[in-house]
């Protein structure tokens, strides 16, 4: 019965090593080069996004606080 057990252990060791074997092959090529570069710029991309509607938001906030009309937004 140990012998199973362990037998099964080792099998599944070998399954997760093979998948992550070949993981990390798939990576190293100039598509997963392509694949993390994509994904890191669509990262920053959302980042700014998510920066420029908090500086909108907050920008907002703060002419409602001050008492500031939007009509004299556009001159500085």
């Amino acid at each position: 019965m140990k012998r199973i057990v362990w037998m099964g252990i080792g099998v599944a060791i070998g399954v997760i090593a093979f998948r992550k074997i070949t993981e990390a092959q798939a990576n190293i090529g100039p598509e997963g080069l392509n694949r993390a570069v994509g994904r890191m710029a669509d990262g920053l991309f959302d980042f700014a996004d998510a920066v420029r509607t908090g500086m909108h938001q907050r920008e907002e906030d703060l002419r409602a606080a001050l008492g500031i009309d939007d009509a004299g937004a556009g001159r500085r």
